[in-house]
């Protein structure tokens, strides 16, 4: 099967907007004869959900929450990007363009970059619109402060809580369409199939997680806005439930999987503490923006930080990357944290953590400035550890954050499956093999707000649809293929937890699929993901029943699923002889240990076709750069 990315032609200033013009119509009275399926209420989800229906289409949404605020968004507490230029600073749109994509290591594609820069600006009018409470300067104007991989401040930001307040804006959009009727909205059900029948997407069948009955949603076309799949090593900044099920089972249906192995390790999370630990924790990036990374310059220095002279300490990435400093970007500065842990230099109990030090800005612009821009975080850290930031510098250490891999899709962020979209974190396209901090939250308003509202209608318009019900017989076949799979999960009754296991695949993934990868690792990882699948099937035990609240067994399945996708994420991180943004392959590196790319032959891409459990065919979409060349990725 050819992968058409169906991006348009033109100037690539004008590519969007020639696009729109092309894009086929839907008139006001045909949009309610439509039904669009939406999963997923994170900011992607919400913001598409209440677009499509103010555009006047029925809507009908599916989320796992008991309520859509409880989406994983909320998390994104650092801001979001766009190129407004307030603090005139000489930003622009072609400027986060060329930030995007160098920072993506040049494995995204540029139509799709440019337009998520250009489309920034009209989020922020947007949100501003619906009230989110973003900080302001003495002039008025919107506040900005800087991000990793940027030499200038376009983050809007609403303190340290702005992921929320955006949710909150997407929330009441929704909830307004709720109130009106045009969305019906399903709390509680989880997708666990996708229903395709004569090639399109014309429904998924969900289980109502309160009660365990499986029911059944038709529509005209399926948007997937689930988010990231982080939690495939167990341990990561992502909320517990977040998982790969929806998009997982639709890759199984025929959905191409694309980039599975570029996943974001954040420099900023709080460090592990103990191995029973069930999550991490983020202290976010924008904590960068005024906080100096540092370590002991004499290896194992156990002295408390506040004993350790001026001269002793080694603010490590104001040394090595002087242009930006303590704004490197994320996987350049997850990798030079792991560096010096490895090397002896790190510190706290387990010596795997490095200092975040506000004393020099607390001295410079007063505690109450401080205050002002990261107390919620600065408390949030304190109630964890117990030692106060102010005074005491925080203990820092990578952890897996966010996954730019996804299902593969086009320009209008449809996937190989005909009337199946995916937006946000879910899809593949805008990051490249690394995310800059502040652009999730961009892409996930851009692709529900902006993009998928108006390419929809033209696969709508295009499309001629047969009449299709809840009784058809590929609802019966998708039901009863859920319906087993759940039978077989709990008939195991095992010896070996779900977590137990899922937390051994954590370990797998980190050792030897996490932040960096080798030949060797990656076919060990392989083999084991394999035996691990193998003992789950045969030793997991699931109590209780299916029809009732089983939590166990709702992680069972989306375990079922990580065993699956681990395999194929390393054989992705394998099959890619080079290292690039988040993937760092140990045989591919500069002589100072910086990630060392192969644009001619790996400048693709790579998009898996499932064929059978453990088999996968790959396809190769080729990435052109007109715009901004290739070069070797410095922040010195």
């Amino acid at each position: 099967m050819a992968l058409e990315s169906k991006i348009p032609s033109g100037p690539i200033q004008e590519k969007w907007t020639n696009h729109k013009f092309n894009l086929k119509l839907v008139s006001p009275a045909n949009k309610r004869k439509y039904e669009i399926i939406v999963v997923g209420t994170g900011l992607a989800g919400a913001s598409a959900a209440a677009s499509l229906a103010e555009l006047g289409y029925n809507v009908t949404v599916l989320t796992f929450h008991d309520s859509p605020r409880r989406a994983h968004s909320i998390a994104a507490q650092g801001g979001i990007n766009a190129a407004k230029n307030y603090p005139n600073d000489n930003d622009s749109i072609y400027r986060l363009f060329y930030d995007t994509l160098k920072g993506g290591d040049y494995r995204a594609r540029e139509a799709n970059v440019y337009r998520l820069a250009e489309v920034s600006n009209n989020i922020i009018d947007q949100c501003v619109a619906q009230g989110v409470p973003f900080a302001r300067e003495y002039g008025g104007l919107l506040d900005n402060r800087s991000f990793g991989g940027a030499q200038l401040s376009r983050t809007f930001y609403a303190r340290g809580q702005t992921g929320q307040q955006l949710l909150l804006g997407a929330y009441s959009a929704l909830s307004r369409q709720v109130g009106l009727g045009r969305i019906k909205l399903y709390t509680r059900r989880e997708m666990l199939g996708l229903v395709v029948i004569d090639g399109l997407a014309r429904g998924v069948v969900a289980r109502n997680l309160v009660t365990g009955e499986m029911e059944r949603f038709a529509g005209h076309a399926v948007v997937l806005a689930t988010g990231g799949y982080s939690r495939v090593f167990y341990l990561s900044t992502n909320a517990m439930n977040c998982n790969a099920t929806a998009i997982w089972r639709a890759h199984k249906k025929g959905a191409f999987f694309g980039n599975p192995c570029f996943t974001q390790i954040h420099p900023t999370s709080l460090p592990l503490h103990h191995e029973q630990q069930s999550k991490l924790t983020l202290m976010s990036e924008s904590l960068r923006n005024d906080g100096r990374v540092w370590v002991p310059k004499k290896k194992g220095d156990k002295r408390p930080p506040n004993q350790i002279p001026e001269d002793e300490r080694d603010y490590y990435l104001e040394r090595m990357y002087p242009s930006y400093g303590n704004l490197t970007p994320r996987d350049i500065a997850s990798r030079a944290a792991k560096r010096m842990c490895d090397e002896g230099y790190g510190v706290g109990e387990t010596g795997q953590a490095v200092y975040l030090d506000f004393s020099d800005a607390i001295k410079r612009l007063g505690k109450k400035v401080i205050e002002e821009r990261y107390g919620n975080l600065f408390q949030m850290y304190e109630m964890i550890t117990g030692d106060n930031p102010y005074e005491v510098p925080m203990k820092i250490y990578p952890a897996p954050h966010y996954t730019m891999g996804g299902l593969w899709v086009d320009y209008n962020l449809m996937s190989t499956i005909p009337g199946l979209y995916v937006i946000g974190e879910a899809n593949f396209s805008d990051h490249g093999a690394n995310r800059l901090g502040a652009s999730a939250l961009m892409q996930g308003l851009a692709d529900g707000y902006f993009i998928l509202p108006y390419t929809i209608g033209d696969y709508l318009a295009s499309q001629k649809f047969i009449p299709v019900k809840t009784d058809h017989e590929e609802f019966e076949k998708e039901e009863k293929a859920q319906r087993d799979l759940i039978k077989r999960l709990i008939s195991i009754n095992g010896k070996r937890t779900v977590d137990d296991i899922h937390r051994e695949l954590g370990k797998i993934m980190w050792d030897y699929v996490g932040m960096s990868r080798n030949e060797q690792g990656l076919k060990k990882a392989i083999q084991m993901i394999r035996d691990l699948r193998e003992e789950f099937w045969r030793n997991v035990k699931v109590p209780g029943n299916d029809m009732d609240l089983n939590q166990t067994l709702e992680r069972a399945g989306r375990v079922a699923d990580f065993l699956e996708l681990g395999e194929l994420m390393a054989i992705d991180a394998l099959h890619r002889n080079e290292s690039c943004g988040g993937h760092f392959r140990e045989e591919y590196q500069t002589e100072d240990g910086e990630a060392k790319r192969d644009d001619e032959n790996f400048a693709y891409v790579a998009a898996w076709e499932f064929k059978d459990v453990g088999n996968w065919e790959l396809h190769k979409e080729p990435l052109v750069f007109e715009y901004v060349k290739p070069s070797t990725r410095s922040y010195k």
